[in-house]
């Protein structure tokens, strides 16, 4: 789990392996990478969100149907990328939720996929823009 979630010891290494294909093409690159912890930030120096990786201090289910976190969104820049996220997460054997598809209930234009990581994180890849 990300964050402050933190995830089992033996874990970690199921994270950083996933996160570590996942991210990048969703515009993140290395920031931290320690044998307990791992972390992404923002590629190319642009401000956003930094996603940090810990092991677990303590044993507990994650659950998105739990009040706290529910999923999270990336941002890309055309439809495409959307495509190639849900495509990744499908070789990765990651559960889709909703494959890559227009949202009409959402502002438009929004083009987006969801899907589950390993420990049931709903992982939203999402273009904001008609460009293919």
């Amino acid at each position: 789990m990300l964050g402050h979630l933190g995830i089992n010891v033996p874990d970690l290494a199921t994270a950083r392996t996933y996160y570590g294909r996942v991210l990048p093409l969703l515009g993140f690159e290395p920031f931290l990478d320690a044998d307990d912890q791992f972390a992404y930030r923002p590629a190319g120096g642009k401000p956003g969100t930094y996603l940090f990786v810990y092991p677990a201090t303590e044993v507990a289910d994650y659950s998105r149907h739990r009040p706290g976190l529910q999923h999270l969104a990336f941002m890309v820049r055309t439809r495409s990328a959307v495509d190639d996220a849900h495509a990744l997460a499908v070789e990765l054997g990651s559960t889709v939720v909703h494959e890559p598809q227009h949202f009409p209930d959402y502002p438009p234009p929004y083009y987006a996929a969801f899907w589950l990581d390993p420990f049931g994180v709903m992982l939203e890849a999402v273009c904001h823009h008609d460009r293919a």
